[in-house]
C-alpha cells in the first residue's frame, strides 16, 4: 500500500494520468481563478473532472505573483480522491476501515522540507507575511475577502494532549491576522472552548498543503479519543514525518508546503464572513474567534493548495462525504453491532445532510436501530435518513425513489426527531431573528428517519430474469448500439412472493405453451358477484 509523501509527489503523479489541467496563462486570482474551476462542477460529469494548476498569477491590484495556485487536487471526484490514496475509487472506504482500525502514530523528524524557509520576529513582514501568498477568492461577487480553504487547523486538547486536525475556512484580515470559524460541533471549537475555560489562548497552526493522507483527515469526523495524525499513518500505512512548530509545541506535516503558526484569542471575537458556503448559500456574518500569525514556515517555491467549497457538488463536499461514508459504515457495524449493514451513502449535492444505509435486514428493530444509530453519532449530521434494501442502489436517485415511493408508508415508516444542531443550515431560522419562545417547534433543526425497506414478501421485480438481459446485452453490443451504462436493477428477481405454479406458468410461457395456462385459467372460473 503506497502513498505520496508530499503534495509535490501528487500532482506529478496527477499530471502523468492525464488528471491535471496547468494553466499558464496570466489569470486574476481575485476575479478568474475560481469561477474558471467552478465551470467544470456546473457544466461537467463528474469522470470528466480534473485538478488545476495556475502557474502565472496576478490580483486585482495588478501584482503578479511567483507561486502557482493549485485547486481540485483533493477530490475534484471521487477518482482524484482514491487517487490521492492510491486506490480505486470502490476501495476507499475500505482504506477508511483499516485506517481507522489501525491507526499508525506519527514519527517526529528534525529536519523538514517546511523549514526550508523561516519567517518569524523581526523578519516575519520580508515578504508581507500572508500577502506572500496568492489566496483566490473564492465566490467573486459575494465573499468579504480572500479566504483560506484547503486550511488544515492544527491545534491541542489542553488536557488530553491529542492533536485535532480541522478544515475550518480562514478570512484573511490582515498580513498578521486571520478569520476561523470554530463551530460549537468541531473538534477544534472544543479545543478553543476548554483554553477560554483556562484564560489562555488557543495554540494554533494552519497547514497549507499537506500530503493527501493528512488532508483527507482533516474534514473527517473521527472520535475525540483519536488524533487525526494517527488516521492519516492509517491510511497511508506507515507513521507520517512531522516537525515541531518554531513558535509552539504542535507537531505539523514535515512535508508540507506552508505552515502559519500563531494563536488564537479566547477573550476577544470578530465579525467573520459572509462567504460562499458548502450548503450552496453565502455564510451570514458571524462572531468568530482570530488568529494572530507568530511565524511562518514553508518550503522553497512553495505550491499553494485550496479546495473549491460553495455551491455542491464541490471538491468539499466531496471529501465530507467520502470521509463520511466510511466512518459511518464502521461505527454502524463495528461499534453499534448492527448486522447487515452493507454500505452507508451521504448525497454530495447535500454534503452531509441527506443518507442512505444500505443493509440486509435480519429483523426490523435493526432498521431503527441503525437509523437512530445514524443521528446519534454527530448532531450537525443527518437531516434526512433513509434505510434501504440490499437490492436498492443508495447512490442511484431512480433507484432511491423507488423504494420510497412502494417500500413505504409515511404514517408507519417516518419518525421526525428535534434538538438537532444547525450546521449553517439557512432553513433553521430566520436570520438575526431571535426566539421569544426557545420551544417554538417553528423554528430550530430536526431529522426525518425513514424505513424504506420491504416489511413483507413482494411479487418479482418487472424485469426479464438475468439470463434474458444478458443475452440481450450481448445483442446490443453485436449490433454496436451506443455503449451501455447498467443502471440497478437492470434485471428481475425474486422477492418472495412467487408460488411454484407462478414459476411453471412462466416457462410454459418461454416453450409457447401458453394456452395450456388459458385452459387452467378456463378451469378456475368463478361466479361474478354483483358490484
Amino acid at each position: 500500500m503506497g502513498y505520496f509523501r508530499d503534495l509535490r509527489e501528487h500532482v506529478a503523479a496527477l499530471e502523468k494520468a492525464g488528471l491535471l489541467v496547468r494553466i499558464d496563462e496570466l489569470i486574476n486570482k481575485d476575479t478568474e481563478l475560481m469561477p474558471l474551476v467552478r465551470w467544470q462542477f456546473r457544466g461537467l460529469p463528474e469522470d470528466e473532472r480534473r485538478a488545476f494548476l495556475f502557474t502565472n498569477v496576478t490580483d486585482a491590484k495588478g501584482r503578479k505573483y511567483d507561486i502557482p495556485v493549485l485547486v481540485g487536487s483533493l477530490a475534484a471526484s471521487r477518482r482524484i480522491y482514491g487517487f490521492g490514496l492510491q486506490c480505486k475509487p470502490e476501495e476507499i472506504v475500505e482504506r477508511w476501515n483499516r485506517a481507522q482500525g489501525q491507526p499508525i502514530p506519527p514519527k517526529i523528524v528534525e529536519n523538514a522540507a517546511v523549514h526550508e524557509e523561516i519567517h518569524m520576529g523581526a523578519s516575519l513582514m520580508e515578504k508581507q507575511a500572508l500577502g506572500e501568498f496568492p489566496i483566490p477568492i473564492s465566490t467573486p461577487g459575494y465573499d468579504c475577502a480572500p479566504f483560506t480553504t484547503a486550511s488544515h487547523w492544527f491545534t491541542k486538547d489542553p488536557e488530553t494532549g491529542l492533536i485535532n486536525i480541522g478544515n475550518y475556512r480562514g478570512q484573511i484580515k490582515s498580513p498578521t491576522r486571520t478569520g476561523v470559524f470554530l463551530s460549537s460541533s468541531n473538534h477544534g471549537g472544543y479545543h478553543w472552548r476548554k483554553c477560554q475555560e483556562r484564560g489562555l489562548p488557543l495554540q494554533a497552526a494552519l497547514v497549507m498543503g499537506a500530503p493527501p493522507v493528512v488532508a483527507y483527515t482533516a474534514p473527517a469526523r473521527v472520535p475525540f479519543s483519536v488524533s487525526e495524525l494517527d488516521i492519516a499513518g492509517g491510511l497511508a500505512g506507515a507513521p507520517m514525518e512531522v516537525v515541531r512548530c518554531k513558535t509552539n509545541d504542535l507537531l505539523v506535516p514535515a512535508n508540507a508546503e506552508i505552515v502559519i503558526e500563531g494563536e488564537i484569542s479566547t477573550e476577544f471575537l470578530e465579525p467573520e464572513a459572509p462567504f460562499g458556503e458548502s450548503t450552496g448559500y453565502v455564510a451570514e456574518r458571524l462572531l468568530n474567534p482570530y488568529f494572530e500569525v507568530k511565524c511562518i514556515t514553508h518550503r522553497k517555491n512553495p505550491i499553494l493548495a485550496t479546495i473549491i467549497s460553495q455551491m455542491p457538488p464541490s471538491e468539499s463536499s466531496v471529501m465530507r462525504q467520502v470521509s463520511a461514508e466510511g466512518n459511518y459504515l464502521r461505527f454502524l457495524r463495528d461499534q453499534c453491532n448492527i448486522p447487515g449493514i452493507i454500505e452507508v451513502a451521504f448525497h454530495s449535492i447535500a454534503v452531509r445532510q441527506i443518507c442512505v444505509i444500505k443493509m440486509k435486514k435480519i429483523n426490523q428493530a435493526h432498521v431503527w436501530q441503525a437509523l437512530h444509530s445514524m443521528v446519534g453519532y454527530n448532531p450537525a449530521t443527518g437531516k434526512l435518513v433513509i434505510a434501504v434494501d440490499e437490492d436498492i442502489d443508495p447512490r442511484n436517485l431512480d433507484s432511491l425513489f423507488w423504494a420510497l415511493a412502494f417500500r413505504m408508508q409515511p404514517h408507519r415508516d417516518v419518525l421526525i426527531i428535534r434538538n438537532r444542531t444547525p450546521q449553517m443550515d439557512p432553513s433553521a431560522q430566520p436570520p438575526g431573528k431571535e426566539l421569544e419562545n426557545p420551544l417554538d417547534e417553528t423554528y430550530g433543526c430536526s431529522a426525518m428517519l425513514i424505513d424504506a425497506t420491504r416489511k413483507w414478501d413482494y411479487p418479482p421485480v418487472s424485469l426479464p430474469k438475468k439470463e434474458f438481459m444478458e443475452r440481450a446485452k450481448q445483442l446490443w453490443e453485436r449490433l454496436e448500439l451506443p455503449k451501455l451504462r447498467p443502471q440497478e436493477p437492470w434485471y428481475g428477481y425474486n422477492l418472495g412472493l412467487w408460488s411454484g405454479d407462478d414459476e411453471e406458468e412462466a416457462e410454459l410461457a418461454l416453450k409457447g405453451e401458453h394456452y395450456q395456462t388459458g385452459e387452467k385459467r378456463k378451469s378456475q372460473r368463478v361466479p361474478a358477484k354483483k358490484r
